[in-house]
């Protein structure tokens, strides 16, 4: 009895990721709203994750995860699911190249990934002609790239917690 009850906390546990990707999906509340920043939780769990435990969030999930907040945002499709996908793109290419798993290193890693898919999405939302705050996105890219190593030690706690 103990010993299922523990596994049905790994396996949550191990599902959390996922769970909490399609909450902020379909909450609207992937940009965390402060009075002075906003931060951008979708980009961090999906790198942090993607770095990590590749088989917690499959592309798939990432990209309807990015439809889903399209449809929630009222954005045109696909915008958000791209950038989001970029992101993991490069998670994954950091992953590969990465010798030594660090802090330091997945943060100086996300540089890229900010402003690849930020590029991504300035680029498709002035194509599709929607207006874009510039300076409001520039302050959420900054303030996510330093709330970074936070959110690295709560997932990197919970990844500890799924290793048994």
């Amino acid at each position: 009895m103990v010993r299922s009850s523990l596994s049905i906390k790994f396996k949550f546990l191990k599902l959390l990721p996922l769970i909490t990707l399609f909450f902020i999906s379909l909450n609207g509340n992937s940009v965390v709203n402060f009075t002075f920043f906003s931060v951008n939780i979708h980009y961090i769990l999906i790198y942090y994750w993607t770095l990590r435990r590749p088989d917690s969030l499959g592309y798939g999930f990432i990209f309807l995860s990015g439809i889903i907040s399209d449809v929630v945002f009222g954005l045109p499709l696909g915008i958000n699911a791209l950038s989001l996908l970029f992101i993991a793109a490069v998670a994954a290419y950091a992953r590969t190249v990465t010798v030594r798993i660090s802090l330091i290193n997945d943060w100086i890693s996300f540089i890229p990934a900010l402003i690849l898919a930020n590029l991504i999405y300035f680029t498709s939302l002035y194509l599709s002609s929607y207006p874009v705050e510039y300076l409001y996105l520039l302050k959420n890219s900054i303030s996510t790239f330093i709330l970074y190593p936070v959110l690295w030690a709560v997932f990197s706690l919970i990844l500890n917690l799924t290793k048994t």
